[in-house]
């Protein structure tokens, strides 16, 4: 079993101990367990909790180590609608795409502009959020 397959199990279960349901035989479809508790599942979760390092480096630029492992891309004319876009290095193996200064410019690339423009880390955290569920249970099959 992989891991992000443990991992999103063990969500499941922690979910089933938060609402003391009982686990049977076959257990419903785990949505709407989610759903109600207003968690992310686990490949959001991931991006979420990549995201949020991604933008205190950037806005505080500490620790130092990583702000070195993310460029902003240059544009070659300056548009008030654009927004920084980072620089994807190019891999060909999955396990270099894991790596932070991979999935960082990946995750941060794919946020829209609403989410990319907030005013503090608090407001950015809340959007990234919100749009991190919605994208998660859009559509009726969200594993």
């Amino acid at each position: 079993m992989g891991r992000l397959k443990m991992l999103w199990w063990t969500l499941i279960m922690a979910g089933w101990l938060v609402l003391r349901s009982r686990i049977t035989k076959t257990i419903p479809h785990h949505s709407p367990l989610l759903r109600t508790l207003h968690w992310l599942p686990v490949r959001q979760r991931i991006d979420y909790k990549v995201a949020v390092l991604t933008i205190k480096v950037r806005s505080t630029s500490t620790p130092s180590y990583l702000r070195l492992l993310i460029q902003d891309r240059e544009h070659g004319r300056n548009l008030r609608s654009t927004t920084t876009v980072l620089c994807q290095p190019f891999t060909t193996t999955t396990f270099a795409k894991r790596a932070f200064r991979c999935s960082a410019p990946a995750v941060w690339n794919s946020l829209p502009k609403t989410v990319l423009n907030s005013d503090s880390v608090a407001v950015f955290k809340s959007r990234l959020k919100t749009f991190l569920f919605s994208q998660a249970f859009s559509s009726s099959s969200a594993h």
